[in-house]
């Protein structure tokens, strides 16, 4: 629990999303009532004058800006400027209304893609900046850039007690299963389940299957999250994962045998891979007292579940995940 008055006014932008909703769930068991929480109908993130405007009337104490627009691999690549442009106008206008009225601390989330594609691995933080990014994300680490950049010079500049983290691959409830927009680990498990259904026989990867990635459930990152606002109040930025890696062959015959076990895999090596390897060492967040607790092949099973519960809802349709501004965006 949070050493924060249980009736502080705590704000989650993006609150409908995978990260979002998650924090929502956990703050909501440690007893925090408080929650301010805006849809994108409500408050366009994009907007400085409306988020000046929202923070003025609600005066929130700590912010969990977790936000964005995001999309897997396709989607970044295809959609550039509304990653870049989205993203850095949402990160700017949250930081600079939380400065504006006095927001006690804030807690900025970005993502792993923010390091070079060359990166040593594992990955520590110092590795920011040291190399070319992967060209199919650009836009997106760039901008996630930016915004670990604006937390620091807030802290610089201001004394803003503006902090970030930055999360591996996650998957969980409230994911988004459009195969044209989603990350790699919903989108097989959506492949294997309508494969299943489809009595199909096979089921198409893309890229060779060599890359290496981690995968972090929701949850957990909730978890470290909530830690991080009560323990961390450095500048920087602090990794968030499980320090462990697999392939996306391996991920594919984990959900296979999870989802539909008859299945044969096949590979379209004309998709790319992406970053040949993508693993963060979380030494900095261990040092704090933090480790994971969901175990892939468990989190697949739970996640797998959450799918079948809502398979028929119009939010796997992926358009509002993939598109979204301000409360409706599921975290990187």
């Amino acid at each position: 629990m949070l050493n924060f008055d249980p009736d502080a006014l705590i704000f989650v932008a993006g609150h409908r999303g995978l990260v979002g909703s998650a924090i929502v769930r956990r703050l909501r068991a440690d007893g925090y009532t408080n929650l301010l929480l805006a849809r994108r109908d409500q408050l366009d993130l994009r907007d400085q004058a409306a988020v000046n405007y929202w923070f003025r009337a609600n005066r929130p104490e700590l912010v969990f800006l977790v936000a964005g627009t995001v999309g897997g691999i396709m989607a970044n690549s295809t959609r550039p400027a509304e990653f870049l442009y989205d993203n850095m106008m949402i990160h700017g206008t949250v930081v600079h209304a939380s400065h504006l009225h006095g927001v006690r601390k804030l807690l900025y989330l970005g993502s792993s893609c923010i390091y070079p594609r060359l990166a040593s691995q594992p990955i520590v933080e110092s590795e920011l900046l040291s190399g070319p990014l992967e060209p199919t994300n650009e836009g997106y680490a760039l901008a996630k850039i930016a915004g670990i950049k604006l937390c620091d010079a807030y802290r610089r500049q201001y004394g803003c007690n503006f902090i970030s983290a930055m999360p591996t691959n996650l998957y969980g409830p409230n994911d988004n299963f459009d195969l044209t927009s989603s990350h790699v680990l919903p989108a097989l498990i959506r492949k294997f389940h309508e494969a299943r259904l489809e009595g199909r026989p096979e089921v198409e990867i893309w890229g060779t299957g060599r890359a290496m990635r981690e995968f972090l459930h929701v949850d957990d990152l909730a978890d470290a999250c909530l830690l991080l606002m009560d323990r961390y109040d450095e500048g920087g930025h602090v990794n968030v994962g499980t320090g462990d890696d697999l392939s996306i062959l391996a991920l594919a015959e984990l959900i296979r045998d999870v989802v539909h076990p008859a299945a044969r895999l096949t590979f379209d090596t004309t998709k790319p891979d992406g970053m040949p390897r993508k693993v963060l060492d979380i030494t900095k967040l261990r040092n704090l007292g933090w480790e994971p607790s969901v175990s892939l092949e468990d989190g697949v099973r739970s996640a797998y579940a959450w799918f079948c519960e809502h398979y028929d809802d119009n939010s796997l349709r992926g358009v509002d995940k993939a598109l979204a501004v301000g409360g409706t965006a599921p975290a990187p």
